[in-house]
């Protein structure tokens, strides 16, 4: 019997609003999640997500596959394979992100980066032409992303600071009560300042390096952002896999993947549970809930109309990295925020 058609509006209503509302909240809080375990092990803390998410998303699969059984293809299963060791590089490289550079920073540049890097593979790959909506995204984004990347300001105010770090951690100099000069000599006391300084810089160089590569890891994890995305595009697209099976099939093959190097070393994966149980079955449950929530807005509403709206996490993640974190360079990496969120909506829609 054939499946009648839906027909999709290209309208937001209000429950797809607050659809896509409630999955760009869990799609930010699961990175934040994720940036709070960062410092735990990346395949620890992966290999747990996945595994509880595998567990617990298998009735609702199962449920769909009973309900409408797929058709699938040898080559089918091949892109569901695949998309989980894609899905495996893009989980741990944004751990590591995360471990190095602020949520606030690495979120942003993550997905900005695989917007734009998407945006270019459907043009270089896939032959499409974005109007002048779509170029103006891609204009929007590395704007977002170069504004990021700026280093924050403070390295010539550490450096004038230092002299006064060295009088409070060491105290007032000692004087002779009887001529009210300074016992230190003045070589001596410009000594101590230099070296001060000098390590304040050293300080403030290994921070940048470290910001630096927190950077580079981020846009890689944009690389993988991009695709897995072009890469689920086919298969959901062009081979017919269910949009909730496809993405479901990242999960148990990222748990076979990992477990070897996670259960190498149990004790690290047992601490890793106890301290962040929370941050683990937060990130098994909202990761997939946020896609799930965006397939059902998508089974009544136009892609053109759902992919911009949910780009509201890009600038919830920076504020959740101010609130409960107390990051700095807010309004900088608001406003790359913003511009990097609009840039993706105009790539949706142009």
């Amino acid at each position: 019997m054939p499946v009648r058609a839906r027909t999709r509006s290209r309208s937001l209503n209000a429950t797809a609003l607050l659809l896509i509302f409630v999955a760009a909240i869990a799609h930010a809080s699961w990175n934040l999640f994720s940036k709070q375990a960062s410092v735990s092990g990346a395949a620890s803390f992966v290999w747990l997500m996945s595994a509880t998410a595998t567990v617990a998303y298998l009735p609702v699969v199962a449920a769909s596959v009973i309900a409408s059984p797929p058709h699938l293809s040898a080559l089918a299963w091949v892109f569901m394979a695949g998309t989980g060791l894609l899905q495996v590089g893009y989980f741990l490289f944004l751990q590591t992100s995360y471990r190095l550079g602020d949520l606030s920073l690495i979120y942003p540049i993550g997905r900005g980066t695989g917007a734009l890097l998407a945006a270019l593979g459907g043009i270089i790959l896939l032959g499409e032409r974005p109007g002048p909506a779509g170029i103006a995204g891609i204009l929007l984004i590395v704007g977002g992303l170069v504004i990021l990347g700026i280093p924050a300001s403070g390295g010539p105010g550490l450096a004038t600071e230092a002299p006064r770090t060295v009088a409070a951690t060491t105290g007032a100099v000692p004087t002779n009560t009887a001529t009210t000069k300074p016992v230190t000599s003045t070589a001596a006391t410009s000594t101590v300042a230099a070296s001060t300084v000098a390590s304040t810089g050293a300080a403030t160089e290994t921070a940048a390096a470290v910001t630096a590569k927190a950077v580079m890891f981020a846009l890689i994890t944009g690389l993988f952002i991009a695709t897995y995305t072009l890469w689920d595009k086919y298969a959901v697209s062009t081979l017919n896999v269910p949009p909730l099976i496809q993405g479901y099939a990242s999960l148990p093959v990222m748990a076979l993947i990992i477990a070897p190097f996670a259960l190498r070393d149990r004790g690290r994966t047992a601490r890793v549970w106890i301290t962040y149980r929370r941050q683990v079955l937060g990130a098994a449950v909202l990761s997939p809930l946020a896609y799930i929530l965006v397939l059902i807005a998508l089974s009544f509403t136009a892609v053109s109309a759902v992919a911009p709206a949910r780009e509201v996490s890009v600038l919830l993640g920076v504020l959740l990295g101010r609130r409960l974190l107390g990051e700095g360079s807010l309004a900088r990496r608001l406003t790359a925020a913003a511009a990097i969120a609009a840039g993706i909506i105009c790539i949706a829609v142009g």
